[in-house]
């Protein structure tokens, strides 16, 4: 039977589709299997506030991890991204053929390693890191430049992700079964706040994979609702393609260009292996979010452009 009391400590086992995976007893997922009470996240003093949540509801879908529901909800997340160009030769040897990179002049394209905190979330607290590549819509044949000055001035980029390690196996079972993306379970730290953002992956013999870190940029504070980001990441489940939406509410955030003081060491590990293989020549920008909301939801069938 479930825990009515806040984590213990200790861990229980749930069943995902026939997955074991643990978690905390006592937690969020552990008392409420996704369907959480936002009254009392309303009362962690973590949390600063649920109404981006109200106005959200959650449906009951069928999924390759069983039935669940969705958006997944991320009541305090701070995220980090640096952004990088890189040769459009390098990025289309790591792309499926159906998907295009987004450039931002013929022949350089951008790509980006990004880490994510989640303090207070439906399935617990846990950490993430990214490479990605920034791509162009699926069945979109504009201009390179447009989309990029278009998406990075709405915050609504487009992305294939190459490697996403995470730190718990609820994490790792729902976002590889049920989403498609290719997460594995490792050590990933990360700890991000208005002075310094700093990010640590280990690979699988408890060495450094890549590991990253940075003055934060200036934070701006802004209303509940002001500003919302979209992430469109794209993946196939079962040989079909599928898109998977993210959305930020973002709080408190800031960009630095060209950024100095910029630490980023790789290793040994798959992290670091699919960043070289891109060539990345410049980093170009670091956005820091030091506090905000985050709706993830299910991945839904897409269509893209057919290269067979």
């Amino acid at each position: 039977m479930p825990s009515t009391g806040k984590p213990t400590g200790r861990t229980v086992e749930v069943d995902l589709a026939g997955r074991l995976v643990t978690v905390p007893e006592g937690g969020l997922y552990d008392r409420f299997r996704m369907d959480t009470d936002l009254d009392e996240v309303e009362r962690d003093p973590r949390v600063s506030g649920v109404d981006f949540f109200r106005r959200m509801p959650k449906s009951r879908v069928d999924s390759r991890i069983g039935p669940t529901l969705t958006p997944n909800f991320s009541y305090r997340v701070s995220t980090t991204r640096l952004t990088m160009l890189a040769p459009a030769q390098a990025i289309r040897t790591r792309l499926p053929r159906e998907l295009d990179p987004l450039e931002i002049v013929p022949g350089l394209g951008i790509v980006s390693v990004m880490a994510f905190r989640y303090d207070v979330c439906d399935i617990d607290f846990y950490t993430e890191a990214a490479v990605g590549i920034a791509v162009k819509p699926a069945r979109h044949g504009g201009l390179g430049l447009l989309d990029l000055v278009t998406g990075l001035k709405n915050d609504s980029l487009h992305s294939y992700v190459l490697s996403l390690p995470v730190s718990t196996e609820i994490a790792q079972v729902r976002g590889h079964d049920g989403y498609g993306f290719p997460k594995w379970v490792t050590g990933v730290d990360v700890d991000i706040d208005t002075e310094r953002t700093s990010t640590r992956v280990t690979d699988d013999r408890g060495g450094l994979d890549l590991a990253l870190s940075a003055p934060t940029p200036k934070q701006t504070a802004r209303p509940s609702g002001a500003h919302v980001s979209t992430l469109t990441s794209y993946t196939t489940i079962d040989g079909a393609w599928h898109s998977t939406t993210s959305q930020i509410n973002v709080l408190s955030s800031g960009t630095t260009h060209l950024p100095r003081g910029l630490d980023l060491r790789l290793g040994k590990g798959r992290m670091s292996d699919d960043l070289r293989s891109l060539k990345p020549i410049r980093t170009i920008r670091l956005d820091v979010t030091t506090e905000g909301r985050l709706a993830l939801h299910m991945p839904v069938p897409t269509s893209v452009r057919d290269r067979g």
